[in-house]
Order: C-alpha cells, then structure tokens, then sequence
C-alpha cells in the first residue's frame, strides 16, 4: 500500500508513475487527499475536545477538594457533553479512516524507473538469454502426450478425485516431482536461505498484508465457514510472518525460503495455451522471500535473479528473463524479472518464474519495519521468487529432455531421483 503521506506531498508523481501502468489514478488520488484531510481535520478537533475534557477533570479534582462542589457540578455536566461529541467525532473519524484505508487499497504500487511502459506481454523486455534450443527427433511429442505414454502424470484422474487441473503424479513422474522440490529448498538453503514449514492456509488480514485481497479475491479458494483462504504461492504465508514485526538494522537481511502446493482458481482460462501443465489449479512451488533494507533491496533483487539464473544453468535448460513492461506488472510490484523457459515441443517460452521487489508497498500494509540506527522505526522492503514453480519446469524437462529411448533426466536431477531416465 502507498504512504498517505507521499501520496499527500507527491500527488502529480504518483499520478504520472501509475500511467506507466495504464492507469489514469487522478481521480482516486484527489480522493484520498480530500479523505486524508477531512480525516486529519477531525482528529485535531477530536484532540481538542479530548484536551478540554482532561482538563476540566483535573479542575473538577481541584474543586472537590476546595469544596466548591457546585461548580465542580457545572463542570461535570460539560464534561459528559464534551464525552458525547467526542465519541461522535471518534465514529466519524473511524468512517473516514475505513474509506481512506479502501482506497488506498485499489491504487497498486509504483513502477520503479526502469520499468518500461506498455500494454502487453509482448511489450516486456528481453534483457538476457542463455542456452542452446535442442534439436528435437522425429515424433517428439509435448508434455501432455508423454506423460501418458510413461504414464507418470495422470489428468484424467485427477478429473475424477477433483477437476481439472488437479494432476495425479506417479511412478516416476512423482519422484522426479520430490527431486525437483529437495533440489530448490537445497540450493536455497546452500544460498542463505532459511527453510520454513508454514500453513497452507491464511486469514482475511494475511491476504491483505501481502496484497492478494482485495486485488485478486475472485482468484483464490475461500472456505466460507473458517474465513480461510487457501494459499496462492508460499509468499503469502512466509512474507505475513513479518506482520506488525520491528526488526532491528542489524537483523537484516532476513532470507527465508518454503515449500508449498499452490491453488489457484484461475478462472476463465482456457484454450491449447494452458493445456497439460501449462496452467493447473493446484501445483508445486518453492518459494524465496528477503527481508531487505532499502538501501540494499536493489542488489538483493539482482541476487535473486542469478541465484535462478544458476539453477536454469545446472539444470540445462534454455530460458530468458524479461523486464515486465509497467502494463504486465503485478499489482504490489515495483520491478519484476519474470524467467521463461522455452518448451521445444510446443515452441514457446513458458514462464517459470517471476522475482519482484516490492519496496515497502507490502511492509505498509503488514506494519513491517525495523529500527534504524537513530532509533527511529522504517519500513523494510520485501522481495519474493519462485525458486521455483515445478510445472513448467517439469514440462520443460519432459520435452526438451526427450528421446525416441525416453526422458533422460538432468544430470544434476539424478542423485535426487535415483533413476536416470523415465522410460
């Protein structure tokens, strides 16, 4: 969530920044300058009252004590009038905080100066490319036709027990699924990261803290009953362990990383695009989440990415990394690097992964900050990426890594695995 305050003193910058974003936010922004007015304006007058009734209360002591009980009498009777007005006041400014707190929740965060303007995916920038496109034999097949050639991922089944785009893994297919998982949470840890085991389930104020509500609410699993909602990524969990925390300058940074089934409702989508594993329900995802500083949160950003970058590279996988354009950007990022691996047998970059610094869009709404060294609270900025999400990556083993013998695994994969090739 935007600082009222630089909302406030920055109105023509916030404006201009979320046209990056193809949105016109004059309008909204003139609104939570009038609401933050009337709101300030009724807390100086609810201070004022609350002023004047503390005082008359210790004249009131005075009184009683000279033994003027009369005028201590008149006293009393404005008191409890001050005591009305104020809890009037105090209701008012609460509806106004509320409204406030409401718009500023549908103003998604700023592109950072390097994000480049545009509509579209196809607007995103190409900043970096690695690996060879292997040539494929005659009759290769995509992902979905494999794996019921080996039969180690099953989606009518899972049809059957659940709907669509809830797979059954076996055999094989499920071990190199735990291979892949124990890979990302090794190298991750091996990177400074520290492993955690959190709910897959969140609150209403969880889903608020790291911007998933309101902004994607039609997208997650809600169970009515409990008010929970199932988790969309690890992020969610992990990133609302920092909620309402004041870290010390010294704590930072904080490196965590999870392991999680993800769901996802995904509603409306359809057609070959999302075919097989290309978009499920539910899936697999490790996930890594930094606590930084914001002097330092640029340069973890960028860690981030080569840290992904070296997996790609162990696993031998051809990808690319995009600068998303401001028009593709998710709602609380201020930069995001989204990784594609290009699938030889359906020829198209699938994306594997997106690693984005949030600056402290999500710190202010979790009230996550930390103590400088002056003594006074900051707000840290959070990061996050997929390290990374398993079904692209699977499906781009499964059909770049295919034979007219079978599916050798990446070498790197095979300790992990205990077999070298699904066959």
């Amino acid at each position: 969530m935007l600082q009222i305050a630089f909302i406030r003193e920055n109105q023509e910058k916030v404006i201009h920044a979320l046209a990056k974003r193809n949105m016109d936010a004059t309008s909204v922004v003139e609104e939570v300058v009038k609401l933050d007015e009337r709101r300030r304006a009724t807390q100086v007058e609810l201070d004022g009252i609350l002023s004047e009734s503390n005082k008359l209360s210790k004249d009131i002591g005075e009184m009683m004590k000279a033994g003027e009980k009369s005028k201590a009498a008149i006293l009393k009777e404005k008191t409890v009038s001050l005591k009305e007005k104020s809890k009037g006041l105090a209701e008012i400014a609460d509806v106004i905080a509320q409204e406030l707190l409401e718009k500023l929740y549908t103003l998604p965060n700023l592109p950072a100066d390097i994000v480049p303007e545009g509509k579209t995916p196809e607007e995103n920038i190409n900043v970096f490319e690695e690996g060879a496109i292997p040539v494929l034999h005659e009759g290769a097949q995509p992902h979905w036709e494999l794996v019921k050639k080996y039969d180690i991922i099953d989606f009518e089944l899972g049809v059957k027990i659940a709907g669509a785009g809830f797979p059954v893994y076996k055999g094989k297919g499920a071990r190199l699924q735990r291979a892949l998982i124990n890979y990302f949470l090794d190298k991750n840890t091996a990177a400074g990261y520290n492993e955690v085991q959190v709910p897959h389930v969140v609150n209403e104020a969880s889903a608020y803290g790291t911007g998933q509500l309101p902004d994607k609410e039609g997208q997650m699993y809600h169970d009515a009953a409990d008010d929970l909602y199932l988790i969309p990524t690890a992020e969610v969990p992990v990133t609302n362990m920092f909620r309402d925390v004041i870290l010390s300058e010294n704590e930072l940074p904080v490196l965590t990383t999870a392991y999680t089934p993800c769901f996802r409702r995904e509603a409306g989508s359809y057609g070959a695009h999302v075919r097989g594993l290309n978009r499920l329900h539910q899936f697999d995802k490790v996930e890594i989440v930094r606590v930084e500083h914001p002097d330092n949160s640029y340069k973890a950003l960028d860690a981030m990415v080569e840290h992904i970058k070296e997996i790609l590279n162990e696993l031998k996988l051809p990808y690319r990394i995009l600068r998303l354009c401001g028009g593709d950007m998710g709602f609380t990022s201020a930069l995001t690097y989204d990784f594609e691996v290009f699938s030889t047998a359906q020829d198209r970059w699938l994306e594997i992964s997106s690693v984005s610094n949030f600056e402290t869009f999500q710190a202010n709404r979790l009230k996550l900050r930390f103590k400088d060294k002056d003594g006074k609270n900051q707000l840290a900025h959070t990061l996050n990426g997929s390290s990374l999400a398993l079904p692209r990556v699977l499906a781009g083993i499964l059909e770049n890594y295919q034979t007219a013998d079978g599916i050798v695994i990446p070498e790197v994969l095979r300790p992990y695995c205990g077999f070298d090739i699904i066959d």
